[in-house]
C-alpha cells in the first residue's frame, strides 16, 4: 500500500487534525518573521486569535461544513480589522480548505448559498486593489472547482466498483447455471448409457434360457450381446466420469452420428430388426448435434426394448438443407388407445406443431426418457415430437429436428 493510501485509511478525525495542525503552522509563520509598523512591541495574544478561529473549526469541516466556512469567514474579517499593522497573510488556507469541503461534501442547497454570497461578496470587498481581488477569486475558484472534481470522480469511481461487483455476481450466477447445466447434461447422458445398456441386457438375458436348448449358437451370441452391452456401457461412463476430475488427460470423445450405425447393429444383432437409412449429403455439424443426434438414437432404441415389444425398427437420418432430421419408427404397442386420456400438444420437428398420443399410457414412458429427448433437442435449437406413425393404428415414430446452424 502507497504511503496516501495508507493515510486515506487513518480515520477522517485524525486527518482533519493532522490538516488543521498544518495550515495553523502555516497562518502561524508571518508572526515569526514581521515587526509591527508601529514600534518594537510583540505581536499579542488577541491578535493572533482570528489565526486561532480561522484554523480550528476545521477539525469538524466533515460535519459542519457550512457552519465551517461562515466561522472562517468571520475570523478572517476580524484578523483585517487590524491592517495594515498585522502580519500580512499571503492565503487565508483555511478559508480554501473550508471552501473545498463545501464543494465536496455540502448539499446543494448549501453550494448555491456559499456561490450566491461569497462571488458578491468577494468582489465587494475583496481587497483595494485589481490584483488581489483577481488572486481572491481565482484561488476561491480553484478551491471550489477541486471539490466538485473529487466529489465526481467518487462518484464515477463507486458506479465502477459496483458495475464491477454487480458483473462479478451475475459471473459467479451464470457459473452456477453452467455446472447446473452441465449436472443436468450429465445425468440425462448417464441415464441414457445405463438405460440403453440394461435394457439390451435385460432382453438377452431373458432370451438366452430359452435359445440355450433350442438354438445354442443365438444363446451364445445373447450372451456376448450381453457382455459387449455392459463393456459399452462402462466405457462410457468412465468417459463421462472423467469429466467431473479436475486433472487435465486425453479424454475419448463423445459418441457422434459416425456411431449410430454401430448402435444400431448392436441392437439388431439379438433384438429387433433395425434398420438405417440415410438420406441426403451428410455434412459437418457442431459437437452438440453429433451427441443429440446420438442420444436421440440411443434412447429412442432403449425404449423400444423396454416397452413396445417390437418386431422391428427403423432409423432415418434425413440430411436436408437447413435442419437434419432424425426419425426413430418401430412397430411396437404404441400409445394404447383405451388409455390415453386427455391429448397433448408436442411439437412438430418441422416448425409447427401436431396433436400427439398421450405418453403416459401403459407401455410407454413419458419420464426422464422422452423429456431428455426433447431437451436435448431443443439445446441445439431444435423441437422433437413422438407419436403413432403417421398412417399407422399402431407402432411409435420418435421424430426431432436439429438445425445445421448454430443458434
Amino acid at each position: 500500500m502507497s504511503p496516501m493510501a495508507r493515510f486515506r485509511a487513518l480515520h477522517p478525525l485524525l486527518i482533519d487534525a493532522v490538516l488543521t495542525a498544518v495550515v495553523l503552522a502555516a497562518q502561524s509563520v508571518p508572526f515569526f518573521y514581521t515587526r509591527r509598523m508601529a514600534g518594537p512591541e510583540p505581536w499579542t495574544v488577541m491578535e493572533y486569535l482570528p489565526v486561532l478561529g480561522a484554523t480550528l473549526p476545521l477539525i469538524v469541516r466533515r460535519r459542519y461544513p457550512l457552519a465551517v466556512l461562515i466561522a472562517i469567514i468571520l475570523a478572517t474579517n476580524v484578523y483585517s480589522m487590524h491592517d495594515p499593522d498585522i502580519p500580512p497573510q499571503p492565503l487565508w488556507y483555511g478559508h480554501l480548505v473550508a471552501t473545498y469541503t463545501i464543494a465536496q461534501l455540502a448539499p446543494r442547497w448549501q453550494r448555491l448559498v456559499v456561490i450566491v454570497i461569497m462571488v458578491p461578496g468577494a468582489i465587494l470587498f475583496g481587497g483595494n486593489s485589481v490584483p488581489t481581488l483577481v488572486r481572491g477569486l481565482l484561488t476561491w475558484v480553484a478551491s471550489y472547482a477541486l471539490g466538485r472534481a473529487v466529489t465526481v470522480h467518487q462518484a464515477y469511481a463507486r458506479v465502477l466498483e459496483e458495475r464491477a461487483a454487480q458483473l462479478e455476481r451475475e459471473r459467479e450466477l451464470e457459473a452456477e447455471r453452467a455446472a447446473e447445466r452441465e449436472r443436468a447434461r450429465i445425468a440425462r447422458d448417464m441415464h441414457d448409457i445405463l438405460a440403453h445398456a440394461v435394457s439390451i441386457m435385460v432382453v438377452q438375458a431373458e432370451a438366452g434360457p430359452l435359445a440355450v436348448r433350442t438354438n445354442p449358437d443365438r444363446a451364445e451370441a445373447a450372451f456376448d450381446a450381453i457382455g459387449a452391452a455392459g463393456r459399452e456401457a462402462m466405457a462410457q461412463l468412465r468417459r463421462m466420469l472423467g469429466l467431473l476430475k479436475e486433472t487435465e488427460g486425453p479424454r475419448e470423445p463423445q459418441p457422434t452420428i459416425d456411431r449410430i450405425p454401430e448402435l444400431v447393429g448392436g441392437v439388431g444383432d439379438t433384438g429387433p430388426r433395425v434398420s438405417l437409412t440415410t438420406t441426403g449429403q451428410p455434412v459437418a455439424v457442431s459437437s452438440d448435434v453429433e451427441i443429440a443426434a446420438y442420444r436421440i438414437v440411443q434412447e429412442s432404441l432403449t425404449n423400444m426394448l423396454k416397452h413396445a415389444a417390437a418386431t422391428e425398427a427403423e432409423v432415418r437420418l434425413d440430411w436436408q438443407d437447413e435442419a437434419l432430421l432424425v426419425t426413430v419408427t418401430d412397430d411396437g404397442r404404441g400409445p394404447a388407445a383405451d388409455s390415453r386420456g386427455m391429448n397433448t400438444l408436442s411439437p412438430d420437428p418441422r416448425g409447427a406443431e401436431r396433436r400427439g398420443p398421450d405418453l403416459r399410457g401403459p407401455g410407454f414412458s413419458g419420464g426422464n426418457g422422452l423429456i431428455g429427448i426433447r431437451e436435448r433437442a431443443a439445446a441445439c435449437g431444435g423441437a422433437a415430437s413422438f407419436g403413432t406413425p403417421p398412417g399407422r393404428t399402431r407402432g411409435f415414430q420418435v421424430a426431432a429436428r436439429l438445425p445445421l446452424a448454430g443458434v
